[in-house]
């Protein structure tokens, strides 16, 4: 069972939806717990496999652990995952796997960094977890240093996307002009949900700068939250009125990336964003700003450019040169596909976590029994 808060539209959210679509039903059945509410996401995972909502009321809800242990119970739970860092899911949902007997307890962290964080009573909890599950291993090692998980704890599952649905697509005339592009106008992107540690701000300021060497550059906000009229505010307060396009939450995404010539983010903080990974894999360079997890995939002047955080001429700059040489901008846009097939897929993200929950599962019930990977045990019986 998967135990998070809820399901909005994210990329630690997207990344569980393809994450349980994809486990092996011949070895395991997968459940979702949302303690508060679904969520668009939730309540589309909630029609595939058993799912369950409403065990917390409020952050001082203390009746949530009863609640959730007798659920694990009656469902006969093997494996607990939380999903999310720090919070209410990552406590009770180790707590009550705890107490109901749940031979696996791990916490998938997806988040480097404030807002999110493992809290001191989090922390506490460290002996009842077999283990913390990073998405690369620059963030492995910051669990580590700075949030109190133990080296010998933290495993390192890559995130990943779906690469055929994220693919090269031709363009798409009838979308272009449903979003107000241009024919021919160059056009730069940013796909995150409007949050404080996306910095949003900066890409707007990035792309006026950008307008000064691109005067036919247009410019698409992809994702929603609570900052959407201050940042659509800001961006008419710098100029980008006619050319900031604010598009909300999408599920067209590989569709509209057709129409895009390059990627950017700009976060304060990141672990291994989807969105990059999702740009790669459709042939897009992408500017970032060099945080976290981000130099694990996007190799400075191979597959796009860094820029340190908060700068916003740098970012401009650079924008601005693949705006305006496409060889440029599709020579590094098919070297991240090729990363993202070689080291990125949805494939190698499902097999790691079945392979992890697999030999935690073995090691403490199945203790007589050898572990033996379970793709090493498929291809030994293809052999025999």
């Amino acid at each position: 069972m998967f135990v998070i808060t809820c399901m909005p539209v994210g990329g630690a959210e997207t990344l569980l939806v393809n994450l349980v679509r994809r486990l092996d039903r011949t070895r395991f059945a997968p459940e979702l717990c949302c303690l508060k509410f679904f969520g668009p996401l939730g309540e589309e995972l909630a029609r595939e496999v058993p799912a369950f909502t409403g065990l917390l009321a409020d952050k001082y809800d203390l009746r949530v652990w009863g609640r959730l242990t007798r659920l694990l119970r009656e469902r006969r739970i093997d494996a607990v995952v939380t999903v999310g860092t720090g919070g209410d899911k990552m406590f009770w949902g180790r707590l009550a796997a705890w107490r109901a007997g749940v031979p696996v307890i791990a916490s998938a962290l997806h988040s480097t960094g404030l807002p999110d964080h493992v809290e001191w009573l989090n922390r506490r909890l460290e002996p009842l977890t077999d283990a913390f599950i990073a998405v690369a291993q620059p963030h492995a090692e910051y669990l580590g240093r700075c949030e109190g998980c133990p080296p010998r704890k933290v495993r390192v599952v890559p995130n990943g996307v779906d690469v055929e649905r994220f693919r090269p697509l031709s363009r798409v005339p009838r979308l272009r002009e449903e979003l107000g592009l241009p024919p021919g106008a160059p056009v730069a992107a940013i796909v995150a949900a409007l949050r404080p540690e996306k910095n949003h701000e900066l890409f707007l300021r990035s792309a006026a700068l950008a307008l000064r060497v691109a005067p036919a550059a247009h410019f698409l906000i992809v994702g929603d939250g609570a900052l959407r009229r201050q940042l659509e505010a800001r961006a008419d307060d710098l100029g980008l009125a006619g050319v900031a396009h604010f598009l909300g939450t999408r599920s067209d995404v590989p569709e509209l990336l057709s129409c895009v010539d390059v990627l950017a983010l700009s976060s304060h903080m990141e672990a291994n964003p989807v969105s990059i990974l999702e740009g790669l894999a459709c042939e897009k360079p992408v500017v970032a700003t060099r945080v976290g997890s981000i130099p694990a995939t996007v190799n400075d002047g191979v597959n796009g450019y860094l820029v340190p955080a908060g700068d916003a001429a740098r970012m401009a700059e650079r924008l601005a040169a693949l705006l305006n040489d496409k060889a440029l901008g599709r020579r590094l846009g098919q070297a991240g596909r090729r990363l993202v097939e070689a080291n990125w897929s949805l494939e190698r993200m499902v097999e790691g976590y079945q392979d992890l929950i697999h030999e935690i599962y073995c090691a403490k019930v199945v203790r007589r029994t050898e572990f033996i990977p379970f793709s090493r045990f498929q291809a030994a019986n293809r052999t025999e």
